[in-house]
């Protein structure tokens, strides 16, 4: 298994005030090794509480650049550093930082393990927007039949990495979409890819796209061209 001390925990963080004290907190408590948050030009009190919070290194993005690019910040960062793996969970409070240690143990048979809400052994908590789940099974489904894989769930953000495997990917989709280019990488490479269990937790009140994604079948456009764009990419 890899060794913590030797792995890295990034997050993304925009607008995340109430609950990136509490979240940190708990990654902190399961994980002794780097943890890198991508403060992405948030507007509200995110930046003034990470100021208070210790034992994280904090990259920020002046104006907010998009998901897909605070990830990529952080990959950079984290194998600048030297660690041999990194896993990427989101802010709001939706993954369970718990689950680290098995995210790492499974890289030992994996290059990339993505977590799952759609697993049999995935709890369940609140109710998940239909569109939403229509929207990941219709991309799933797209994916699966372009690379032969059998995934459940190309949208959850808690996600290991070899960082063996990350320098094979070329990521430069700055938005919601940088899974699917990541996907489109992974295949291409010849990456071994497997799927762990998590909650599937929803709030009411979820997070917005912001500008036209939150209609439905907008983002699904969106997605299908950032697809499509990188598995049709020259290796």
């Amino acid at each position: 298994m890899l060794e913590a001390r030797r792995a890295a925990v990034v997050l993304p963080v925009y607008n995340e005030a109430p609950t990136v004290a509490s979240v940190l907190e708990a990654v902190r408590a399961t994980h002794d090794g780097l943890i890198v948050v991508v403060e992405d030009g948030s507007s509200d009190a995110t930046p003034e509480v990470l100021a208070g919070v210790d034992g994280v290194r904090v990259i920020t993005h002046e104006r907010n650049l998009g998901y897909g690019q605070s990830l990529i910040d952080g990959f950079a960062f984290a194998l600048a550093a030297g660690m041999e793996a990194v896993v990427t969970m989101d802010c709001d409070g939706q993954h369970e930082p718990g689950c680290i240690p098995c995210f790492l143990k499974a890289l030992d048979r994996s290059d990339i393990v993505s977590g799952s809400r759609y697993l049999p052994d995935s709890p369940v908590v609140g109710v998940a927007p239909p569109e939403r789940r229509d929207v990941n099974q219709r991309i799933t489904e797209r994916i699966n039949a372009a690379t032969g894989w059998q995934l459940t769930d190309t949208f959850c953000g808690f996600k290991a990495y070899r960082a063996s495997a990350l320098t094979r990917l070329r990521l430069t989709e700055p938005g919601y979409a940088m899974p699917l280019e990541l996907w489109a990488e992974a295949y291409r490479a010849g990456l071994r890819v497997l799927e762990l269990p998590v909650a599937r937790i929803y709030f009411s009140g979820d997070r917005s796209f912001g500008q036209d994604l939150d209609d439905p079948e907008h983002r699904l456009d969106y997605y299908v061209r950032v697809w499509e764009r990188a598995l049709a990419r020259e290796a």
